[in-house]
């Protein structure tokens, strides 16, 4: 039974609602309703000027009403007056087509009477406020991952995070210090992907919160540092029917079903131009392709591959039934992300992809033994241009979508080619 706002109200004593949509860029945009006014702004939605966000849109168009998912209202435990709910972009009395969550939606109603469950690992630094560096003087390890110290030294941090989620009912299950200095990596149990979608886009929002709250910034930027590890956001991903896993099948060596092997055949067939969208910035092109840490790898992919248990490769099979795309970053945008790995397995599941024989070798020293492999994109703009020329990938998330992210995405990058760097003058002025 869908929620009703104005009863939430009363019940849990909340003021306000911050009505939320995530933009193109990921950026999430809200308006804080008060609880006097929800009653009628549940049906009406909340007003907003698209052109005002990252959204393919002018000053004249109309006003873009935010409709609130009800199922996803969530009480800020830290602002307990306060609720956060997602909600749908909708113009002219239909859906945004080029908004994200509305992207996802459509994917995911229109992929027939399975579901994609998904799980995610997004990983986050702990920064100074001013981001000068890491805010743990003391997190100075070559190797950091597992450090049980540095962990405790945020402790504070971590549980009140971890605590919050748990009061929420994500069923939090581990917290760790990852393999950069300063960065951790917070997991919870996988939903259908819409929710955990919902649920990733207010993780990062709260993450930040309670950072501030004590003194400090977190960031999920993919490559904030030059010689340590990038922040990732990897999903575990499978399909359910009628509580049936269909990625599941005992007879195979791997666990996997012939649905599932198809399924990441059109994951890695459609890894050029799905990495527009799971590595959005031009950050993020500083993870995929960078040298060796100084903890000794990068942890991410270089090319589109997958292999058994062995986290160098695009996709990684840790189990029997799921499978763990490696290929996104902290930048992700929550609904694209899913909505892209969706749009690209699913036309892999239509056309029977063979995803081709699993590489069980070391993709990060042993390059040269695998044939005929393709390499991921250098930078944004090569991203963009083989999503450009995807098709199939671009019809499934759609022509106003498509036709928006890659206009914005194009104008980012051009604001960076024109921007000079230091690098520039000290290899080239004396040319």
């Amino acid at each position: 039974m869908t929620v009703d706002l104005q009863t939430y109200a009363e019940q849990n004593q909340v003021r306000f609602f911050l009505f939320n949509f995530t933009d193109l860029f990921g950026v999430q945009r809200a308006k804080l309703v008060p609880a006097s006014a929800v009653g009628e702004m549940q049906e009406s939605g909340a007003g907003f000027a698209g052109f005002a966000a990252w959204l393919d849109m002018t000053p004249a168009h109309p006003d873009m009403f935010v409709i609130p998912d009800p199922d996803s209202v969530i009480q800020l435990p830290w602002k307990s007056e306060v609720a956060w709910v997602a909600g749908d972009p909708w113009m002219n009395g239909e859906p945004v087509a080029q908004a994200p969550r509305n992207v996802l939606k459509r994917l995911r109603d229109s992929s027939g009477s399975h579901r994609m469950m998904a799980g995610v690992e997004p990983e986050f630094h702990l920064i100074d406020p001013d981001a000068s560096g890491i805010s743990d003087p003391r997190d100075t390890q070559e190797k950091p991952c597992y450090d049980q110290s540095a962990l405790m030294r945020r402790y504070d941090v971590i549980s009140e995070i971890c605590s919050t989620m748990d009061g929420l009912g994500w069923e939090p299950y581990q917290n760790d210090h990852e393999d950069a200095n300063g960065q951790f990596e917070i997991n919870w149990a996988y939903s259908e992907c819409l929710t955990t979608a919902d649920r990733l886009a207010f993780f990062k929002f709260m993450v930040k919160e309670i950072a501030q709250a004590h003194g400090l910034r977190a960031t999920f930027m993919p490559k904030p540092f030059s010689t340590i590890t990038g922040n990732g956001c990897h999903v575990h991903i499978s399909l359910v029917e009628n509580g049936k896993n269909l990625f599941a099948d005992d007879a195979d060596e791997m666990g996997l079903s012939q649905t599932c092997y198809h399924f990441l055949g059109g994951l890695l067939g459609h890894a050029q131009g799905l990495a527009a969208i799971t590595n959005p910035t031009v950050n993020s092109y500083k993870r995929l392709n960078a040298p060796r840490t100084v903890s000794g790898a990068t942890w991410s992919p270089n090319t589109a591959s997958y292999g058994g248990n062995n986290r160098t490769h695009m996709v990684r099979i840790p189990d029997a039934g799921r499978i763990e795309l490696r290929l996104a970053d902290g930048a992700a945008n929550p609904y694209l992300l899913m909505a892209g790995i969706l749009a690209a397995g699913s036309d892999g599941m239509a056309k029977e992809t063979d995803p081709g024989k699993r590489l069980d070798i070391d993709m990060y020293s042993e390059p040269h033994k695998a044939r005929g492999v393709r390499k991921l994109p250098l930078n944004l703009l090569d991203a963009l241009r083989a999503l450009e020329k995807d098709r199939i990938l671009c019809n499934a998330m759609g022509a106003e979508f498509t036709t928006a992210y890659l206009k914005l995405k194009h104008e980012d990058w051009n604001s960076y080619a024109r921007h000079l760097t230091d690098w520039e003058r000290e290899h080239t002025l004396d040319c």
